[in-house]
């Protein structure tokens, strides 16, 4: 009788086992998935700063320009005409950041530095642990550490 209700709780706890394992996958799923619609969002958001600033900009570039432009014909001084360099440069970053392939180019050179310099990437002290920060937590609070338990 022993050996049936012991073989039927292993048998028990092995299902109860693969239930928590396949919970816990699909809870990892579900947050990754969740992390990267919050990343899309992000950058969409990012992008639609970009555009906007674009329009501002744009305007004030323009105007800009034309002024300035104006401005050294009329008084024979090209030295005006100057400051519309740098103004077109940072307007040509702009552009490119809202309508161009700055991001693929971004994404690209990440990937490079993901692959090729992953030492640039490591944390000072290392990757966190759940001991250090239980330490660092302890410090802060008066509850005990769980591992005192």
């Amino acid at each position: 009788m022993g050996f049936l209700l012991s073989k039927f709780m292993d048998q028990n706890l092995k299902k109860q086992q693969e239930f928590m394992l396949h919970n816990s996958r699909l809870q990892m799923e579900r947050q990754i998935l969740m992390q990267n619609e919050m990343r899309e969002r992000q950058m969409a958001m990012q992008i639609a700063w970009s555009r906007e600033f674009v329009k501002y900009y744009g305007t004030f570039f323009g105007l800009a320009t034309f002024a300035l432009t104006a401005g050294a014909i009329k008084k024979k001084k090209p030295g005006l005409f100057v400051p519309v360099v740098p103004l077109s440069l940072f307007m040509a970053y702009q552009l490119d950041m809202a309508y161009g392939t700055l991001i693929h180019r971004m994404k690209g050179e990440a990937e490079s530095i993901m692959a090729t310099e992953r030492d640039r990437l490591e944390m000072p002290h290392g990757m966190p642990t759940f001991d250090s920060i239980e330490k660092a937590r302890r410090v802060k609070s008066h509850l005990p550490l769980l591992s005192e338990k």
